[in-house]
């Protein structure tokens, strides 16, 4: 059994770390993120069976057929409880990720968020706004290309009615989908990126950060299911790719989290208005010219997240606070 000083949180980060590499300053040995990977899944996969649980007794409450029980489970209709079911389940991740780096890394909590050891919520609002621009942008391109599949609303028909329903995916989707976009961005963008950056450190800055990036936007892509068209995959591997440097890049966790919560706003609140929440949250029939449409949301983002970091001091390394390190354009990445 560890010491209760052993198990306690590690002191201060020595400066001069990026994001990926802080779990270069815990204990060392590559049994730990080979360990804390698989412990993170298991812990959000239990984490899943009691929430499962929970609604199941809620269905059964609600609904004595076990047939629909099992349909509104599988989200065949997707309900607003099944939304919320969902939501719920990656808000679960977030302790998870924190429980595997405390023990494991003897990590404190703050420095999973960010490079100083907090979440930066100014930089986070900052990166709302600038989220709102980059999709702007993207609504204003898709708009003049031909269909993009499944990345297409046709407002053609109208609104769609206002009921009960729309009003409860309404209340999910603002209250639940933020702590959704934030649990994935701690597994992939997190945890995934330390601990592979922590993996890689013998191999060099530049291929242990490409490395951080790119393995976490890969998995990231594939949770999302086998299935997928090769324009959706794309889609979100360009977003996990995006998201993984953004965490570079600015030290942290808030430009990604911004990002993932606004495009989400987005699209479940399109298929509120236009569509609906099923073809929403299970999108088929992606189409290549849907390609162009995520590069200029990615790109744009990625340039206005990265300028207006530099501009207000964002921290992207150990060792200073917002407004006292600032972002150096020739140590990014490098």
């Amino acid at each position: 059994m560890p010491s209760a000083e052993q198990a306690g949180p590690a002191p201060a980060a020595p400066a001069g770390l990026r994001y990926d590499e802080l779990h270069r300053r815990g204990p060392t040995g590559a049994w730990r993120p080979l360990v804390g990977v698989p412990l993170v899944a298991v812990l959000f996969f239990a984490g899943q069976f009691v929430l499962t649980a929970f609604f199941a007794v809620y269905f059964l409450l609600t609904s004595r057929d076990t047939y629909e029980i099992a349909d509104r489970l599988d989200g065949d209709p997707v309900t607003p409880a099944f939304l919320a079911y969902v939501n719920l389940g990656w808000a679960l991740a977030i302790p998870a990720v924190l429980l595997v780096a405390l023990l494991l890394h003897h990590q404190r909590p703050g420095l999973v968020a960010s490079v100083v050891g907090r979440l930066r919520w100014r930089w986070l609002l900052a990166c709302l706004g600038i989220a709102v621009v980059a999709l702007a942008l993207t609504v204003a391109v898709s708009s003049v290309l031909p269909d993009q599949g499944a990345g297409t609303i046709d407002a053609a028909g109208g609104l769609n009615p206002w009921t009960s329903t729309v009003r409860d995916f309404l209340l999910v989707v603002l209250l639940l989908t933020p702590l959704q976009a934030a649990g994935e961005e701690y597994v992939f963008r997190g945890y995934l990126a330390q601990a592979f950056g922590g993996l890689t450190a013998r191999l060099g800055s530049r291929v242990s950060a490409a490395i951080a990036v790119g393995v976490p936007a890969l998995l990231f892509a594939l949770a999302h299911g086998l299935g997928q068209d090769v324009p959706i995959f794309f889609d979100r591997l360009a977003f996990g790719v995006v998201a993984g440097l953004l965490v570079i890049l600015t030290g942290g966790l808030e430009a990604a989290i911004a990002m993932h919560v606004l495009n989400n706003f987005l699209a479940f609140g399109l298929a509120l208005a236009f569509s609906d929440m099923t073809e929403a949250l299970n999108p088929v029939g992606g189409s290549w010219w849907a390609v162009p449409v995520t590069l200029v949301q990615s790109v744009s983002y990625l340039l206005l997240a990265v300028a207006a970091a530099r501009r207000l001091g964002v921290a992207n390394r150990t060792g200073g606070t917002d407004g006292g390190a600032i972002l150096e354009p020739r140590r990014g990445l490098v």
